[in-house]
């Protein structure tokens, strides 16, 4: 049987116009970009004409948009050189962030470098605003705020403009993860008060193993890391050429087809949503569902049996790929960070189904009628 992939938030199928695309610089384009003979110039052209496509497409300038491995490595980059860099001794985020982000700024408190604020979260997962306001108005220090843009499990959208508006109005420094939206909801940095955003190629049918960073122009920091004068300086190390011509595609694509793909995958999200509330009695979902939500995820909130606990697996043996994660931690499962704030119930198992244009209402019908037997 085949197998049916409904974890498209973690990571997506590449797109084969993207791997078409990739190919030369897989096989005769195999210069170092940093050569200065043919081979060389034209890896090199290869990298600055994605960057110019990339930057065209979140309406930012091309010397603002750097390259790096991937989503935790900008987050990584941005976070710590708003404190080294630009000054910032107070940090606000939520406790639903991703690892990325929240590990990164254990470091930096653990090292006596920061302040750190946990904003409060609304009933249905989503930033407290008013809470948000209050912290940025009592603090007298250079503030770092950082949120993601879709919270990658439940998939809840903050109002990414309001927020930039409140960091705008007490000088805060505003780092936002836009890991999951990349390519997926049209961003528009000219009028955005942002001064860091993170993309990753995987998340959209590009190659795994390349992300990108913008640099808002009008602030300077140092690399993260250091040993070279790539990416003009702020990042060392062989570009990954095939990764970024790869990213420029998928990006290209994911806009060209944004309109016709979003509301095809939406419609598998309601009807998916709306098949497991007809199917399986006390089911209900995690985080806005309905309302500020990513159309690609859906996070599922089920009662707990002897077959539930075994979810996952049980999925799995019948070809079916999501992921979860409840509250409570049992052997290796630790639990999820992001459903323990939101709904701390140990009687309920969490899961998450993410969609992309790849999949099919077959599909869906049948993980519910599995999942109906396996609840």
């Amino acid at each position: 049987m085949q197998r049916i992939y409904f974890d498209n938030a973690a990571t997506t199928p590449l797109d084969p116009t993207v791997l078409e695309t990739m190919m030369p610089y897989l096989t005769n384009q195999f210069g170092n970009p940093s050569s200065i003979y043919s081979y060389g110039r034209e890896s090199r052209l290869g990298i600055e004409n994605a960057r110019k496509i990339i930057a065209k497409i979140l309406n930012a300038h091309p010397a603002e948009i750097f390259f790096t491995s991937g989503g935790t490595e900008s987050s990584n980059t941005a976070i710590t050189a708003a404190v080294r860099d630009l000054g910032c001794t107070n940090i606000i985020t939520s406790v639903i962030e991703h690892h990325a982000t929240l590990h990164t700024i254990d470091e930096l408190v653990n090292s006596g470098a920061v302040s750190l604020n946990f904003v409060k979260l609304l009933p249905n997962g989503h930033i407290d605003l008013n809470d948000l306001s209050n912290l940025l108005s009592s603090s007298n220090k250079k503030t770092l705020v950082t949120f993601l843009h879709a919270n990658n499990e439940i998939g809840n959208i903050i109002d990414i403009n309001s927020i930039g508006e409140l960091c705008k109005k007490h000088n805060a420094i505003f780092h936002c993860d836009t890991v999951q939206t990349v390519g997926h909801i049209p961003i528009d940095l000219k009028n955005m008060y942002v001064h860091f955003i993170t993309g990753a190629a995987h998340k959209l049918h590009g190659p795994k193993g390349v992300g990108m960073l913008y640099i808002n122009e009008n602030i300077k920091i140092k690399p993260f890391i250091n040993g070279g004068a790539q990416e003009r300086n702020m990042r060392a190390g062989t570009e990954n050429v095939y990764g970024i011509v790869g990213f420029a595609k998928a990006l290209e694509l994911a806009t060209r087809n944004y309109k016709n793909d979003s509301a095809y995958i939406r419609n598998l999200k309601l009807y998916m949503a709306n098949s497991l509330q007809q199917q399986i009695a006390d089911c209900n979902f995690n985080g806005d569902v309905f309302g500020r939500s990513l159309y690609t995820i859906l996070n599922v909130d089920l009662p707990k049996t002897e077959k539930s606990e075994m979810l996952l697996f049980n999925l799995d043996i019948n070809h079916i790929c999501a992921s979860g994660g409840s509250a409570c931690a049992s052997g290796a499962d630790v639990g999820s960070h992001v459903i323990k704030a939101i709904n701390n119930n140990p009687n309920r198992v969490a899961v998450r189904f993410s969609f992309s244009k790849y999949n099919t209402k077959d599909e869906i019908d049948y993980v519910v009628s599995k999942l109906k037997e396996l609840i």
